[in-house]
């Protein structure tokens, strides 16, 4: 994050903006000035320019004229990551209450003004970040910026909007957590795995601690962690850079900076034995959640681990599809994800039963693929297909505005550079057969895995559920909500 403020006025200007911005910060504030902080190359052929105000906001401007349209996102370093025991949960909250009443408009006005305007919005909170999400016609982008920035400093939070948002929330969790076999899953698969970092929180929170939040816990969270050091906004489209960065110094420009705190990481203690869970759940099958101790984002084996498990779960020719689906018959969905996080997390991986089998079964089939990777190379021609299956997975993504904002402001956010995806595109073309029996070994380890086995409880009837295979299609560069 963001802390320290630049001293905009103790340095030599220069460089391409040099003039701009000697016009725009002209009668401005300290905390309105604009300074020049990079050109980033994004591709080949285009140019991300990373500006900072003297408040501490990022602006990161993409200028892409094919069509008269513009996403723009601001993504808030702060997610579910840095909460503390019993006030888990209002990260997301406050994506939710973000929508309501401001000092200057009345509750659902934001999404109503911008939707006249031809505009959709949306948000996302995960462990690391809250980002919110606007696609525009060029023409509104004055507009959107005018109400983004009332919402990130003019929040009406008092018991009634908190009360209402609570229950929101806490209907949200009982539809997607206690009441969805796959989210409860999920939840308790990362409780178990992480007992001291906080990514043993789930994002939406507990229920004791959504129901328990007071309004001095949401002001409190608003002032600290909604401010502009510790915002980047991300504006990518048809747009003008001297308009953008004019627009953005009128509505952020008077927005003071917050005083962060110091984030309290505590890393997770080496897992040394396997933790087995098993549950009973209102299932028609069997099913098993698995997670392996899993590189941060920016580490090195991060690219040859996704490729690994693009070959074991990437769509219906990959190894535990093939074998577990279409031959063996005993599963009837498998998927694997790695974390894309900024510390080391989980690779999750997750087995549907069909009919009978067992979800000890399932493990035990899913061994002997683990196993082989640990001690047998992969195929060239296996390597070869899972790096242009996820070069074309991520470059499909930046085909519109609103893919480009959202990587740039993700590895923003995460890694402090918003063009680390090319550099992952070209750690993967990097990555050899060797390089996979490497991290095989290193993390797919049993004895540092936690294990949720879920049979059904007895309330519905099995199912063979042949129509709803999964392809494993997912990429994990998509940006997790």
């Amino acid at each position: 994050m963001h802390t320290a403020l630049p001293n905009l006025r103790s340095r030599v200007r220069k460089g391409p903006y040099a003039e701009l911005l000697a016009e725009l910060n002209r009668n401005r504030t300290r905390l309105a000035e604009a300074e020049h902080d990079a050109t980033i190359s994004f591709g080949p052929t285009m140019r991300v320019e990373r500006f900072v105000l003297g408040n501490g906001l990022r602006v990161l401007i993409l200028q892409d004229n094919a069509a008269p349209v513009v996403c723009v996102q601001t993504w808030f370093g702060v997610g579910s990551r840095h909460e503390r025991v019993g006030k888990t949960g209002i990260a997301h909250l406050f994506e939710h209450l973000m929508f309501g009443e401001t000092e200057t408009s009345a509750h659902g006005a934001f999404d109503r003004t911008l939707e006249e305007a031809g505009a959709e919005t949306n948000a996302a909170t995960f462990l690391d970040w809250t980002y919110y999400h606007t696609n525009l016609p060029a023409e509104a982008l004055e507009l959107t910026l005018r109400l983004e920035a009332d919402r990130m400093s003019r929040l009406v939070l008092r018991d009634p909007q908190v009360a209402s948002e609570k229950e929101v929330v806490a209907n949200e969790r009982r539809q997607r957590v206690d009441d969805d076999v796959d989210g409860a899953i999920s939840e308790i698969l990362y409780k178990e795995s992480f007992r001291e970092h906080g990514y043993g929180h789930p994002t939406i929170g507990w229920m004791d601690d959504i129901l328990g939040f007071s309004t001095d816990d949401c002001v409190s969270f608003y002032r600290t962690y909604y401010a502009p050091n510790n915002a980047a906004m991300a504006i990518v489209g048809d747009v003008d850079i001297g308009q953008v960065l004019r627009l953005v110094q009128d509505n952020y420009g008077g927005l003071p900076p917050s005083v962060l705190p110091v984030e309290d990481v505590r890393p997770e203690p080496p897992q040394t034995e396997e933790r087995r869970i098993r549950i009973t759940k209102p299932t028609p099958t069997h099913k098993v959640a698995i997670g392996y101790k899993s590189p941060a984002l920016g580490d090195f084996d991060h690219p040859a681990l996704t490729l690994l498990n693009e070959i074991l779960f990437g769509g219906r020719s990959s190894r535990v599809h093939r074998a577990l689906i279409q031959e063996q018959e005993i599963a009837t969905d498998v998927r694997g994800w790695v974390g894309a996080f900024r510390d080391p997390s989980l690779y999750d991986v997750f087995l549907s039963a069909r009919g009978e089998h067992t979800a000890e079964a399932l493990c035990a089939a899913l061994d002997v693929f683990l196993d082989r990777v640990r001690t047998e190379p992969v195929t060239e021609e296996e390597l070869e297909k899972a790096k242009a299956r996820v070069e074309l997975a991520v470059l499909q993504g930046l085909e519109t505005v609103s893919g480009k904002a959202e990587q740039i402001g993700f590895y923003e956010i995460v890694l402090g550079d918003p063009a680390a995806l090319f550099d992952r595109l070209a750690a993967y073309r990097r990555v050899t057969a060797g390089d996979l029996l490497r991290v095989a070994r290193r993390y797919l380890v049993r004895s540092s895995r936690t294990v949720i086995e879920v049979a059904p409880d007895g309330s519905m009837e099995s199912d063979e559920m042949d129509d709803e295979e999964t392809d494993g299609e997912e990429s994990e560069e998509e940006v997790a909500s």
